[in-house]
């Protein structure tokens, strides 16, 4: 049996996973825990803590299953490595060891971003959920999806979002990804708006007519992606049996 644990980014709550759900195959448990302060989870008393993070998820990501980090949420988990017992693999989606990139989002324009987001965060949400739709064939109808999945459902925790930002603009993961004790393997769409170019060549596998969002564009190719990729990790080691 393979365990795959998904976790969202930047915004978005476990839900935005649904539309892989008819494209498992047999063998594959998937497992989509919500970061704190999203999804109606409480939020941390300080947001902006990786030690408390790392404490409240410990539950939710057991080594041996491959953690699958979409943007924010493989930043995030890139950062838990080193305070909770390494996966069997590390899946980054959409996201390499650091988010700023000056060919990609700019350190000077998630600045920006954030005072934009300190203003006013519903417009500032909305508007960052159209922008990295950019990228998907049909972004409007992408869109429409994530809309759909998410409306009506309880908004994320304000502070949650604003240290969220903090973590895209200051977490650098190069140092921690090349000492992680498990294979680290990166996909990304191949029209992502929110990575450099360069990014998204040096993926391991990138999916074509996808950006930044294939889990609403192309469900069926990105399911299909992270099960091949799951099939090539080591197995966890076997627990041997205590005899009475």
């Amino acid at each position: 049996m393979t365990r795959l644990v998904l976790l969202s980014g930047w915004g978005c709550d476990a839900r935005i996973w649904q539309p892989l759900a008819e494209h498992w195959p047999d063998g594959v448990s998937v497992g989509t825990p919500d970061w704190p302060g999203y999804g109606g989870r409480a939020p941390l008393a300080a947001p902006d803590s990786l030690e408390a993070l790392a404490e409240a998820m410990a539950g939710e990501l057991p080594a041996d299953a491959i953690w699958v980090g979409w943007s924010l949420g493989g930043l995030l988990a890139g950062a838990l490595l080193a305070r909770l017992p390494a996966p069997r693999a590390l899946i980054l989606l959409g996201m390499g060891a650091r988010f700023c990139d000056p060919e990609g989002v700019s350190r000077a324009e998630l600045t920006a971003f954030r005072r934009a987001f300190a203003r006013d965060p519903e417009a500032t949400l909305a508007h960052f959920q159209r922008w990295q739709l950019g990228g998907e064939p049909s972004p409007r109808d992408a869109h429409r999806r994530l809309r759909t999945l998410l409306d009506g459902g309880p908004p994320a925790d304000p502070a949650t979002l604003a240290a969220g930002l903090e973590w895209l603009e200051t977490l650098d993961l190069a140092s921690a990804l090349a000492g992680a004790g498990c294979p680290v393997i990166r996909i990304s769409g191949a029209n992502d708006p929110l990575q450099a170019p360069a990014a998204i060549s040096r993926a391991d596998h990138r999916l074509e007519q996808a950006g930044h969002c294939p889990m609403l564009s192309r469900p069926a190719a990105l399911a299909e992606a992270l099960t091949a990729l799951a099939d090539r990790c080591p197995a966890p080691p076997h627990r041997l049996e205590r005899l009475p």
